[in-house]
């Protein structure tokens, strides 16, 4: 019997740790430059009026483009920049600009799509 009373606090042990090294390691941002494929297949209608189309899923990228909202933009998926926002990588069908854009700056949140990094 006293083994397994000192067998318990162990496994409880085990128990509480396990879970804590099975955990994802938290996504990487999409540095500047970053390009991905069409993983979403999504086209999407309207967009924050004027909102930044970046090389990366960061403020501190290039701008390269503007997407309005009367442009439609193909989604091709999110990933979790450097300030912890979500940002899809879009391709704006009206100019063939694509960019990265913060989510919260499009009119449906962006894409559900996640890029995998």
């Amino acid at each position: 019997m006293k083994r397994l009373a000192a067998f318990v606090p162990v496994l409880a042990a085990v128990a509480v740790a396990v879970p804590l090294s099975l955990a994802t390691p938290a996504a990487a941002h999409a540095s500047c430059g970053t390009t991905v494929s069409d993983k979403d297949g999504s086209s999407w209608g309207k967009t924050a009026n004027g909102a930044n189309e970046r090389s990366g899923s960061s403020t501190g990228c290039t701008i390269k483009g503007v997407a309005y909202n009367t442009q439609s933009l193909d989604y091709h998926c999110y990933t979790v920049g450097n300030d912890d926002y979500t940002w899809t990588f879009v391709r704006n069908d009206a100019t063939g600009v694509t960019g990265w854009i913060r989510d919260d700056l499009l009119s449906d949140g962006g894409s559900y799509v996640h890029c995998g990094f």
